[in-house]
């Protein structure tokens, strides 16, 4: 009989190397390890994970390149709208991992897969996400997860992997990280206790600049352009640098808890310096070129997008709809934004824009009216005044309280 096609969702960690051997050895399927590179692998760790896959029994291994893809249709928009996790997490792995089980699932469908797999246990976030975008995009498959499904512990899978000639060096490592362009998430560890944080030790990237540095970050209708004046046509290379230049410092470091998809409560430790510099270099320069109320309403849509790209709704239609507006607003968001690096933090300085509407000829805050004469201005403020007169004068025993 024909051998059933499998395409494992493929990290090269403990359960997914599981999940290629014992599919391959005991469930005789033909595997296809497909790794989804969104930015998180050196080209070291994917020679490894080739290597590994045909250790373990693929038939076929692939790496899937979806970094400027994940960039163009979604890390964009999660930079227009500043989007920040209950104003925290910059939605760092979370909202790869859609692009990396889109990338899957257009694979499985090209090779014309039986089933596909993915090496998620049952008490988290992704299980949700790649299974929902499995079930939409290639519903006739059918969806496996070993470890999942029959509960394993570490020790079971590194104790068959030994068992059948592949030497499993997964120690049970106090850490586990998920690295990607948009930061590093850190679970395990001290993070188990509310009570605690993490030390310097657990992050990937360590302190190494002391005193201070002038970071540049140039944007053109709110994507990055430019970093310290050099002009970068590829704003993936040029959040590279960013964040080359921002690890150095320590910068984007914090501790993130919410509620998972699944309905419990989570907390992750994160590093994420090119995440927090831009955005933060961006929201100052949108204050000086949106509107009060384009600043409102973007924020609005902005809180809706990163929860639904959180809870595994990117393929929700209204998603392209908050994106279109999200898109428009940034048409006059131009100009370089300046901010002051530290150890662990920066100061956002100024920016220099030719859309800076704090440039107006009609007057200077707090110092001179140019287009309104003090006349006018007493007007005003009387008009402004009537709602509230109207209330006290019917209600005078509240006046002052």
């Amino acid at each position: 009989m024909k051998k059933k096609k499998v395409v494992v969702a493929f990290s090269g960690g403990l359960d997914t190397s599981y999940t290629v051997m014992y599919l391959a050895r005991e469930k005789g399927y033909e595997v296809y390890a497909a790794c989804a590179n969104t930015g998180g692998f050196s080209a070291e760790q994917l020679q490894r994970n080739e290597e590994n896959a045909y250790k373990l029994g693929a038939v076929q291994y692939v790496t899937l390149d979806v970094t400027r893809e994940y960039y163009d249709k979604s890390l964009r928009y999660m930079v227009y709208g500043n989007v920040l996790r209950n104003g925290t997490y910059p939605v760092s792995v979370s909202s790869e991992r859609i692009f990396q089980g889109i990338a899957i699932a257009r694979y499985a469908k090209e090779i014309g897969a039986d089933a596909i797999a993915h090496g998620s246990t049952g008490a988290g976030n992704d299980q949700v996400r790649f299974d929902m975008t499995f079930l939409v995009m290639c519903p006739e498959m059918e969806i496996i997860t070993l470890t999942r499904d029959c509960k394993l512990s570490r020790k079971e899978e590194v104790d068959y992997l030994n068992a059948h000639g592949f030497p499993a060096d997964f120690a049970k490592l106090k850490y586990s990280y998920n690295v990607g362009i948009w930061g590093t998430s850190i679970c395990g560890g001290e993070i188990l206790d509310s009570t605690q944080g993490l030390p310097e030790s657990a992050y990937l990237k360590q302190v190494r600049r002391q005193g201070t540095e002038t970071l540049r970050i140039g944007f053109r209708q709110g994507q990055v352009c430019a970093v310290n004046g050099k002009p970068y046509e590829d704003p993936v290379a040029a959040i590279q640098e960013i964040e080359r230049i921002g690890a150095a410092y320590g910068i984007g470091r914090d501790m993130h808890v919410g509620d998972t998809i699944i309905g419990i409560k989570g907390r992750v430790g994160f590093e994420a310096a090119a995440p927090m510099l831009i955005i933060g270099a961006h929201r100052f320069l949108e204050k000086f070129t949106l509107s009060k109320w384009q600043q409102y309403w973007k924020d609005q849509v902005a809180n809706w997008y990163g929860m639904f790209l959180h809870e595994s709704q990117y393929l929700e239609p209204v998603m392209r709809d908050i994106e279109a507006m999200l898109e428009s607003s940034q048409r006059h968001v131009n100009g370089t934004v300046i901010l002051e690096l530290r150890p662990l933090g920066f100061t956002t300085v100024g920016v220099d824009s030719e859309d800076d509407l704090l440039k107006s000829k009609l007057g200077e805050y707090g110092e001179m009216q140019n287009a309104w004469t003090a006349e006018e201005a007493k007007g005003f403020i009387k008009l402004l005044s009537n709602p509230l007169r109207v209330y006290y004068g019917c209600h005078p025993e509240e006046n002052g309280k």
